[in-house]
């Protein structure tokens, strides 16, 4: 399949709040055929073709009382000055996620954790299977450390060289290179198992693009590469977050949009569907948010445009960042 890669520049724009988990029941979009192309035009959906999501929460939410330090006292003579409300509640951090997650004219999913506090948040596409497109060559990279792991060896330059372009160009013709290394579909399939991915499954005859996945088996494989608790060594590791941290400068829109200082490490993928012309548009990454380290996976599809996807994931990654930081 003819397969380009492709870049937009998009702002970063944080914001704040807390919610617990909950569910979105969307129209399923066709996950046959389809192809990464260039975003050239805006494609025009058919409004028929995909509903507007329900959210119903799985779980009631938990109100979280915010610790206040107290500050010197006041003065004997003069009256206390009621200390105004929080800005952020669990109350106003729910509703700001299900907006965000309520937008998509397809499907939306989020999971994040904090690696700080352990907190963590899944939300969204319960059932539903999302095509990858490009942030598989996150995977496959991670496929081809083990398998070179396990033999004892280091990538070659070759394969160095095709890493460091399917990472930071988002290069499809390196991406096809490195999935034979790692003995295609059933290689990938095989690393997926060992990292403990149950719902994601490779994507058949060469179609990589095509894998389906889940937000949840997204951030078990970011806790791959950005945690001790790994299958990976740290020189692998390692390896991984220097390239997705030099990723071209036009591909850093998507769960960056949460970060509170710009530092954040992103693999996107985005994806028009042959079946129906809507866009398959995703997110994962590591951020810095006021002095939380966040993993986050936002997996989208029925897209009407590339641009409209880009910018419900980055609404959907900016809320579920504050949900599990307190905003």
């Amino acid at each position: 399949m003819a397969i380009r890669s492709v870049s937009r520049a998009r702002v970063l724009v944080p914001v704040g709040l807390l919610v617990a988990a909950g569910a979105v029941a969307a129209a399923l979009q066709g996950q046959s055929g389809g192809a990464e192309g260039r975003p050239q035009m805006s494609v025009v959906a058919d409004t028929t073709s995909s509903a507007p999501p329900v959210v119903a929460p799985a779980a009631p939410v938990t109100p979280v009382t915010p610790t206040v330090t107290p500050t010197a006292a006041a003065p004997a003579t003069a009256a206390p000055t009621p200390a105004a409300a929080p800005a952020t509640s669990a109350g106003t951090a729910a509703a700001a996620l299900h907006s965000a997650v309520d937008r998509a004219e397809g499907a939306v999913s989020v999971a994040v954790t904090d690696l700080g506090t352990g907190q963590s948040l899944s939300y969204g596409g319960p059932g539903h299977g999302f095509a990858t497109a490009s942030i598989v060559k996150l995977d496959i990279l991670a496929a081809l450390l083990l398998r070179t792991q396990d033999l004892g060896s280091t990538p070659t330059a070759a394969q160095r060289d095709l890493a460091t372009t399917m990472i930071e160009n988002s290069d499809n013709d390196s991406a096809t290179g490195l999935w034979d290394e790692i003995g295609a579909d059933p290689g990938l399939d095989a690393a997926n198992a060992r990292f403990g991915l149950t719902a994601t499954e490779a994507g058949q005859d060469g179609y990589w693009g095509l894998t389906s996945t889940t937000a949840d088996d997204q951030l078990r494989l970011l806790r791959q590469v950005f945690t001790e608790d790994s299958l990976l060594s740290p020189a692998s590791r390692a390896y991984i977050q220097e390239l997705l941290d030099q990723v071209e400068d036009d591909q850093r829109w998507g769960v960056g949009a949460a970060a509170s200082n710009g530092g954040f490490e992103v693999k996107n993928g985005w994806l028009p569907r042959d079946t129906d012309g809507l866009w398959v548009i995703n997110s994962i990454g590591r951020v810095e948010r006021d002095g939380h380290e966040l993993l986050i996976a936002v997996v989208s599809d029925g897209n009407p445009t590339d641009t409209d996807g880009m910018d419900l994931v980055e609404s959907v990654a900016r809320a579920a960042a504050a949900a599990v930081t307190g905003g």
